[in-house]
């Protein structure tokens, strides 16, 4: 069932309106690998949410650099699943905007959107600085949203009656 929601929320976001690289796609590549209860659904979760959403956004030049990017960013979450300290839930989100960056727009220079020298690479990285800022703010802000609400959420359930009723049968 979570895969699903992360799926469908994950869709509605990259269709509605945005600037560009906002939006949770790390974040929940990162939750997802995380908490869902296999490497196989961790991988497959945000990989599916990109090709549905492709599929209607359109397919371009790198999305096998975005699509692996993506991939990439599910194997660091799954770093995750033995600690989920807030430090290491930030080193997750840096890294993981610091590797799409770095993938994407290596893509980007590979496609011939610049010319294919030293000097093109370094200033297809330079052009992409504004989108990295936004990819990066809106990857720790998801992922704090989404760590966040998730472990407040079993907080606060192991700790009512319920639980406890639930937890004894």
């Amino acid at each position: 069932m979570l895969a699903i929601i992360l799926i469908m929320t994950g869709v509605f976001f990259r269709f509605i309106p945005h600037m560009p690289n906002i939006n949770p796609v790390a974040a929940i590549a990162l939750f997802g690998a995380a908490y869902l209860p296999n490497k196989r659904l961790a991988l497959i979760v945000p990989l599916a949410l990109m090709i549905l959403s492709d599929l209607f956004l359109g397919l371009h030049d790198i999305v096998i650099f975005t699509w692996g990017s993506v991939v990439l960013i599910s194997l660091i979450g799954l770093s995750l699943k033995r600690s989920k300290k807030i430090t290491n839930i930030l080193a997750g989100s840096l890294i993981s905007s610091l590797v799409f960056f770095i993938v994407t727009n290596f893509g980007v220079w590979a496609s011939g959107w610049y010319p294919l020298t030293l000097s093109g690479l370094s200033t297809c990285y330079i052009a992409g600085i504004p989108f990295f800022r936004n990819f990066l703010a809106s990857t720790l802000v998801y992922s704090a949203a989404l760590f966040g609400a998730y472990e407040l959420s079993a907080k606060f359930i192991r700790n009512t009656k319920f639980a406890a009723v639930l937890l004894t049968r």
